[in-house]
């Protein structure tokens, strides 16, 4: 079975992308939404990030205070990787069992930072998918209310698209004035006869 990373950044569209492989029938991955139940229900996850970031850092249900959690890794960077190198194998480990669960001739794997986060080792091919700056800050400002502060904050923790573009085997650029379906269409095709 092949694996599918699909990335791009924040506002690039795509979730939107893998909802079309999804709507043929393909297993979607979402390794953001996986981390964030991960940190949640498994006691592994929980023990060691009260172990480095406190106990106070769960809340009184065992979810995860997320706004506590974000100003302890505010503007520091080995937070942020201690929080990556606690999550990030979890999420692997329940990757490779979701796969083998999986029916079908290929699965998709999201991830905002497929190669910042290493998992991009694992898929047998990768498509970016690109958008101009301007319309990505403006997608997210609609999606989910933030300032353009914040996006250019998060923006900045990823890596640019041109770094991306090299470890990519596909860029689909999202613009609103390429056809994107075509291209999908193709690609469905082409893991199909390859998986």
């Amino acid at each position: 079975m092949l694996k599918i990373g699909i990335t791009g950044g924040i506002g690039s569209g795509k979730s939107t992308i893998c909802k079309f492989f999804n709507l043929l029938g393909i297993p979607v991955f979402n390794a953001d939404l996986e981390a964030k139940r991960i940190m949640n229900s498994s006691s592994l996850v929980r023990s060691q990030m009260m172990l480095h970031f406190g106990k106070d850092i769960y809340l009184p249900n065992q979810t995860l205070d997320r706004q506590k959690l974000a100003a302890k890794i505010f503007n520091s960077a080995s937070m942020l990787q201690k929080v990556n190198a606690i999550v990030h194998p979890a999420v692997r480990n329940y990757f490779s069992e979701w796969c083998q669960n999986q029916q079908s001739p290929y699965v998709v794997h999201e991830a905002a930072i497929l190669f910042e986060s290493g998992f991009y080792e694992m898929m047998d091919y990768i498509i970016l998918v690109t958008a101009p700056e301007q319309q990505r800050i403006e997608r997210v400002m609609r999606r989910d209310y933030s300032s353009i502060e914040q996006i250019k904050e998060r923006m900045s923790k990823q890596w640019p698209d041109d770094k991306k573009i090299k470890l990519a085997n596909t860029t689909i650029n999202n613009n609103n004035r390429d056809l994107v379906l075509p291209a999908l269409i193709e690609l469905d095709k082409k893991f199909r006869t390859h998986g």
